[in-house]
Parts: C-alpha cells; structure tokens; sequence
C-alpha cells in the first residue's frame, strides 16, 4: 500500500505540475468545484491509477516493464480521445519526422480506425500497397493472420511495419466485394515524389500524391516547366488530389495561396475563442488567371481537403469527382521529455466561407464517379452510307478514304503504349475522372479566351 500511495503522489503531483505550468491553463477554464481548489474527485482518480498500476506490475502473468505500462496508459488516454490523437514514444516520432520529410520505410498507405478495424484513408502513388491494389475505403482485418478487432491504430500500424523486403498478408473486407481479399505486399522504402507532372494536350496535369516538406517548392517548379513548354498555347491546369491523404497544414497553405491572390485560405479554431488563427493569401497567382479543375475522391483527406475547399469558396477552381474523406481537424505534435511526443486533435478547419467539412468532406461541384471504359462491341456498329448496296461513290480524288480497322487499332494501342510507358503494348485503363476534367478545362479554355478577345475590343 506504501507503494501504491507513492506512485499516487507522484501520478498527482507530475499531472498538477504540467497543469499548473501549462501556459494554456488559466482558472476560470477550470470546472467549479476546481475553481474552489477541491482537487478531491482528480486525486481519486489519480489514486485509482496508481492502484492498478501497482497490481499489473505486482501481479500480471509476465513480466513488463514500469516504461512498457506507462507508454501503454499514455497512448490509451490519447487514443481514445479520437482516432488522430495518440502517443509517439521516441522510436514512432523519429519516423514520423522522417515520413514529413518524403522517405520512410512501410507499406504506403495511410489508415485510421474505425469501428475496430484499420481503414486505409488512401493508398500512396507508386508504393507497395498501391502496386498490390489496396483501395481507399479498404478494411484491414487481419494482419499475418492476427486479427485486426481488439488492436490500438498505434498497434496496428507496428505490426504492418517490418524490415525492408519482408513481406505481410493482409485480409481486406472491400465495400461491394462479397469475399475478404487476401494481398500480400512486400515492404519497402517509402520514396515519395510529392509532386508528379505532364504535359496532356494544351493543358497541365499536376498530381499532388502527399504534402510533405517539398511538396510548395515541387508545385512551383512543375508550373514554371508547363509553361515553358507551352508558352501561350497553355489553356489551364487539371490539379489532381485524389488519394491524396494529406500531410503538413503549411505546405496545404503554401498550394493554396499558389492559385489565389488574396483573401482567407483556411481558419483553425480551438477550443477556446481566443485559439483562432486565420492564413490568408499573398498576392500573385502563378497560374495567372487560367481555368482551374481539380480533381477529388473519398481518399483525398485532411490537406487535400484545405486545398479543395479555399479554391472552390474562392471561386478559383471548378472541384470535380466525389465527395472527399472529411477529416476536418488540426493535429499538433508536441514533444515531451524523454524524446517521445504527443500528437493531439488542437483544433478544427474551417474553409474561407466558414464551413468545418467534419464528417462530411467536400461536395464536389460536378459530381463524376470513376468508371471503366470500354471499347463498344463492334458487331453491332451502325451501317455508313458506303456500306449500302448500290451507294453511289465518292469521285473525289482527295476525298478522305475509311481506314482498315484491324490497322488503326493496332497503330492506337502502339501509340498508347507508347505514351504510358507499358511493356509488350499493353495500354493502361482510361482514367474517366481525368478525361471529363480535361474535357471540362477545354470548354473552361474556350470561354476565358473569348471573355478576354471581348474585354481587348474597344468601347
């Protein structure tokens, strides 16, 4: 009982401590019976702590150790305040800030938890689990055979961690797919481009995969290589955020402020009025004024989602595709003694017109599912004029001639091979959410060029 009493004391005191140097902690935040300094119900609790503490140590079947139990207490109280908040001991906070930075080593995919089960957000651009075909929305339920249901996010995640070449078996339940997927994925060494570009028509197709450290400067660079290329044939930019989970709130800021020239990026709000920080614009917009389409889906979280929602409030940006994922939250890491860190849920995001997108994400403004496209079947194809019996003939020598089918599709595939870098002349599926987005930005091209030639003419 002298054991228990100590480890109470000093449970209290480091709490009351940390409370009373918090410069965040003022008395009228207080409940009231705290207000009257009746500390009697917090002791209790705190007593009831060291209690078990105590007996765990004393009395568990295995042995474990005092720093095992309190790393344990410490995640458990963070994670279940909600599933972005949690505890980082000194080996998780070391690859976390490696993660911020482009280059970890992994599967690829970013998860939470829900209902028990690890839900994969989004997967990374051209990591394992992207390769292996893990989809957004995706619920891992078994992890090398070890159920999912009972699991921590934090132990979860470490159990899909592992050394570089290892390889993992995931059971994955699919919306849509009655039987559980089994995948297998080889671990690797997460390198993350930030920022993927192209040149598609007269248009610039800019992929934003994550926002890591360098994902502002990689924007930047990409635009300028457009428009060189282009020049003044340059019609607009198609910018894709699709699976994109998310990543550091400045480098969203700094994507933002990019296309928009003044005015409210995004607000955070804490829990106290006074905890309100607002981001605004700075002048210039390096996309000088072109049409804008971005593209969205339920794996684009978080950043991607601050994006998305300034430049529709702004006006700037036509959004595209589906509702996105709706985590509308600010997380801050704090370190603490002993090299560990908290991350902790400080705040909400509000888009410039005042909307927290909590739960329900970004509506796009034209809504567009991915679908697959398929060549329509031949057998059945209208009849031409030339095809009718006794159809008079074309006598003009420069009159353009049908070309032989069978040749024509042969010289597409060859073409499209060609372009997307596939082997043995295999062509990539359509992106259909892409195509009607560049086919939107062509219309959009169209009609900011005639509104130009009509503001040129005199008055």
């Amino acid at each position: 009982m002298k054991n228990i009493f100590v480890i109470s004391l000093l449970t209290v005191s480091f709490l009351m401590g940390c409370a009373l140097n918090s410069p965040s902690y003022a008395a009228e935040d207080a409940p009231a019976d705290q207000q009257d300094g009746d500390y009697s119900e917090t002791y209790r609790q705190l007593s009831l702590f060291g209690d078990v503490f105590e007996r765990v140590r004393a009395e568990y079947v295995e042995d474990i150790s005092d720093k095992d139990l309190i790393e344990n207490a410490l995640d458990g109280m963070l994670s279940r305040l909600d599933p972005h908040s949690s505890y980082l001991n000194e080996e998780r906070f070391k690859e976390m800030r490696v993660e911020t930075r482009g280059s970890f080593g992994g599967l690829g995919i970013e998860v939470t938890m829900e209902s028990g089960l690890v839900k994969v957000v989004s997967p990374i651009d051209d990591t394992p689990a992207y390769r292996a075909g893990m989809q957004a929305g995706d619920y891992i339920v078994k992890i090398d055979d070890v159920p999912v249901m009972g699991l921590s996010l934090g132990e979860a995640v470490k159990k899909m961690r592992g050394k570089v070449g290892s390889t993992i078996d995931l059971l994955v339940r699919r919306i849509g797919v009655d039987a559980p997927l089994e995948i297998t994925i080889i671990r690797d060494v997460i390198r993350i481009k930030s920022v993927k570009s192209r040149i598609e028509g007269n248009a610039g197709y800019l992929r934003i995969t994550t926002f890591s450290q360098t994902t502002g400067t990689g924007l930047r660079k990409a635009i300028s290589e457009i428009k060189e290329e282009l020049g003044n044939n340059l019609t607009g930019y198609v910018l894709d955020l699709r699976n994109n989970p998310g990543g550091l709130l400045s480098q969203a800021i700094e994507v933002s402020d990019t296309f928009i020239d003044k005015g409210e990026i995004v607000s955070q709000r804490g829990r106290h009025e006074d905890d309100t920080e607002r981001n605004n614009a700075t002048a210039g917009d390096l996309a000088d004024g072109l049409p804008i389409v971005v593209l969205i889906n339920g794996g684009s979280a978080s950043a991607s989602e601050i994006v998305a929602g300034a430049l529709q409030d702004h006006k700037r940006a036509i959004i595209m595709g589906t509702q996105s994922f709706g985590k509308g939250s600010v997380q801050t890491v704090m370190p603490l003694p002993g090299n560990g860190a908290m991350r902790m849920t400080t705040a909400r995001y509000y888009t410039p017109s005042g909307r927290s997108i909590q739960g329900t994400g970004i509506a796009p403004d034209i809504n567009v599912e991915q679908v697959k496209v398929e060549a329509a079947d031949n057998q059945y194809q209208r009849l031409r004029e030339a095809d009718l019996p006794g159809a008079l003939k074309n006598d003009n020598k420069k009159a353009d001639k049908p070309k032989d089918k069978k040749k024509s599709a042969n010289d597409n595939n060859d073409k499209g091979a060609a372009a997307n870098g596939d082997k043995d002349g295999e062509e990539k599926p359509v992106d259909y959410q892409l195509t009607r987005a560049l086919d939107l930005l062509s219309g959009l091209s169209l009609y900011h060029a005639q509104n130009n030639a009509t503001s040129k003419q005199p008055q």
